[in-house]
């Protein structure tokens, strides 16, 4: 280990050390412990649509909702989950920046897997709701706290590329809780409803991270804001003496960074000055992707019955739409440092709004798959910006309250967005699903175009001092 570890007295050194990290498996390694957290976070966010077809046929739930407090309908089943999830980015966000990236990380997994074990006990919808709505509590904090985590241990110019790889990961839970539908939803496996396999996949994800865990680190960048300065440089260390065994020694700490102070930060920063803007423009952002994202996504099954396919084939033809999940994951960590993140938020959102039409109007099942193929990658391209995107626009103090803030909206929507699509598809057929669609995506489209910052390239202290 070189001698830098002795510059932790000195201004400068933690922020200064992390910005000289060199690209490396060690380094990319922490990213991918931390994604495997976020990868059963996913595989929970888009299972409802693998099972949904399951949870009609056993009778649980119905795909009409009479009404918002329609327990018994699908629509309640998407909403418990996302109201559990509003909860936590509004009340217990900030607990990643009180308490620690590492110790959220372990601690909302297990009350993730906790109610999610309980679910495949269940067969009231009652409960279910319920149980899901305790799950999304866990899930809600979790991915909040992983954005932090691993915007706050890389430096600039890796900081797109390697968050971007990682939710290219992470996606795979997708086309892997639409394999496993297919597979299981159908059948029932020893006796066992196959939605009921396919829900237990999910809650073992809380045994895999206390098994990594102990691998993980405390983020320097959340020590040293709290002033606790030698934590820090030990955390550090562990990281920088990994690297130093891969590559060898590291270069020199920039003299020209400037460490930020200790501080707490609090809930009215994020509303003056810089970040007022900031803050309205990602929250809009975060509450028209839903519509895009789970509005798509969690349908696609039904949408394919509801076309005339049976319950075999909608879920085989669900699984082709959602293979290449990852590959809209790879597009943007390949463009995250060529292409300035914002005009890839645009871009996809532009793409989104117009396969989805492609694929609400296509009437032969080739064109349909292929047009909900590129929905599938645009809506995984901008999840795979948004979320390194999200984490550069607020300062470490505030980071995990303010991304926190403006992911709610997401779950503002996301409650609604069933009952909307249900009461749509009703009334008006596919087509005006998609014209809501399309709407939402024009709406990031003028946001982020006009107000989101430029961010590629730059420290996070620079880009929110």
């Amino acid at each position: 280990m070189s001698s830098d570890a002795s510059l932790v007295i000195a201004p400068r050194a933690i922020l200064a050390r992390i910005e000289r990290l060199p690209a490396s498996r060690s380094l990319f390694k922490l990213i991918v412990l931390i994604a495997i957290g976020g990868w059963f976070e996913f595989y929970e966010l888009f299972m409802p649509g693998a099972v949904s077809l399951g949870l009609v046929h056993d009778g649980i739930f119905t795909v009409k909702a009479t009404g918002l407090f329609d327990f018994h309908s699908f629509p309640s089943f998407l909403a418990s989950f996302f109201a559990g999830m509003f909860v936590s980015t509004i009340l217990f966000s900030r607990l990643s920046d009180l308490l620690g990236r590492r110790t959220i990380f372990i601690w909302s997994m297990a009350v993730y897997s906790l109610f999610n074990v309980l679910i495949v006990f269940s067969s009231s919808p009652g409960w279910i709701d319920l149980f899901r709505f305790f799950a999304g509590v866990g899930v809600g904090i979790q991915l909040i706290n992983n954005d932090s985590f691993m915007a706050e241990i890389t430096p600039r110019y890796l900081r797109g590329r390697y968050m971007a790889l990682a939710v290219a990961i992470i996606l795979t839970a997708v086309p892997v809780s639409a394999f496993l539908g297919m597979l299981l939803v159908p059948y029932a496996p020893f006796g066992v409803s196959g939605w009921r396999w396919v829900v237990l996949v999910g809650a073992l994800g809380g045994v895999l991270v206390w098994l990594v865990q102990r691998r993980l680190p405390e983020s320097p960048r959340w020590l040293e804001s709290h002033g606790r300065i030698s934590e820090a440089d030990q955390a550090l260390h562990k990281i920088e003496a990994e690297i130093e065994t891969e590559v060898g020694s590291l270069p020199p700490p920039s003299a020209d960074i400037s460490e930020a102070p200790a501080a707490h930060g609090n809930w009215w920063e994020m509303f003056r000055g810089r970040y007022l803007v900031r803050t309205v423009a990602l929250s809009i952002f975060q509450f028209c992707q839903t519509i895009a994202v789970f509005g798509f996504t969690s349908w696609v099954p039904i949408i394919l019955v509801e076309r005339g396919y049976n319950i075999v084939h909608s879920l085989q033809y669900t699984f082709l739409i959602l293979l290449l999940t990852p590959i809209g994951g790879l597009l943007g960590g390949y463009f995250a440092e060529r292409f300035e993140r914002k005009w890839q938020l645009v871009l996809t959102a532009v793409g989104i709004g117009v396969f989805g039409f492609s694929f609400a109007l296509s009437t032969h099942i080739v064109l349909i798959v292929a047009s909900g193929v590129l929905v599938t990658l645009c809506n995984n391209w901008l999840i795979s910006v948004f979320h390194p995107y999200a984490a550069e626009l607020f300062p470490t103090r505030i980071r995990a309250l303010a991304v926190g803030f403006s992911f709610s909206w997401s779950r503002v929507s996301a409650i609604f967005v069933g009952y909307w699509v249900s009461a749509i598809l009703v009334s008006v057929g596919q087509v005006g699903v998609f014209v809501m669609i399309g709407t939402a995506m024009l709406l990031i489209v003028f946001t982020i175009g006009i107000f989101g910052p430029c961010t590629n390239g730059k420290r996070l202290e620079e880009i929110s001092p």
